[in-house]
């Protein structure tokens, strides 16, 4: 297994646009900042896209962002995946320079899922991050089984365990939390998603009859629809984690529990 950054293989770059590279419900494609910002990673920071190769093909990837936070842990916004984005553009645009990476995405190919690849991706951005003199990795996670519960609030999700014990009942922060990461707080605005009433029928593959409150497919929140205004939005929380690197590495603990 080879790990290589966008950087070094400029060839590459269309093996991120894959469907199977770029995993979740679709609806998650249209966040409306992604929308203006994504492209951005490619052509602002292609040395912090992190793939893995086996034997030539890329069978999983890491997208990140450098953005200068020098805030204490406890003010990490709750715009989270939309904020950690913008923020890196408009650092980025102003020159300022960073101080932590944070994790936007990290995908492994159907074929190779429960490998332990995911786990070695996040290790790579790790890795990458501190290569370049970084102090800690955050990431606005989004949890794998919150779909099964999106009336629950994440505050109460994030804060479930696995058999009682310390380790936290969702996979994906289990992922994180076993890796070292320090488990934080929810980010309640992380992600927003707005469009009209067909485009959701579209995502969602399924008739929106009325105004309300709608469970979806893939969704970690309710879909709240208006027919007046014709449109529907979707806010999702997620969960920030941060890895540490160097020194503070050793002294992780959890903030939700």
């Amino acid at each position: 297994m080879q790990t290589v950054t966008l950087a070094e293989r400029p060839d590459l770059a269309a093996a991120l646009d894959r469907p199977d590279l770029n995993p979740g419900p679709e609806f998650v494609r249209h966040d409306d900042v992604a929308e203006r910002l994504w492209d951005r990673l490619e052509t602002g920071f292609p040395e912090y896209q992190v793939m893995l190769l086996d034997e030539g093909r890329v069978v999983a990837r890491g997208a990140s962002v450098p953005l200068c936070w020098q805030e204490p842990d406890v003010d990490l916004p709750d715009e989270g995946f939309d904020w950690a984005l913008s923020q890196a553009v408009d650092d980025h645009d102003a020159g300022r320079a960073p101080t932590v990476a944070a994790s936007l995405l990290i995908a492994v190919v159907p074929d190779r899922r429960r490998q332990g690849l995911s786990t070695a991706v996040a290790g790579a951005l790790r890795e990458n991050a501190a290569a370049r003199g970084l102090s800690a990795l955050i990431v606005p996670l989004r949890p794998t089984l919150k779909h099964r519960y999106p009336l629950i609030p994440m505050s109460t999700y994030a804060g479930w365990s696995q058999g009682g014990g310390e380790a936290p009942f969702d996979p994906w922060l289990r992922v994180h939390w076993k890796a070292g990461a320090r488990i934080l707080h929810t980010c309640e605005r992380s992600r927003t998603v707005t469009g009209t009433i067909a485009e959701w029928e579209g995502w969602a593959r399924m008739d929106l009859p009325s105004s309300g409150e709608y469970v979806i497919p893939g969704g970690l929140s309710p879909l709240s629809l208006d027919r007046h205004s014709g449109t529907g939005h979707y806010t999702e929380a997620n969960v920030w984690a941060r890895h540490d690197i160097g020194a503070d590495a050793a002294t992780q603990t959890s903030d939700i529990r």
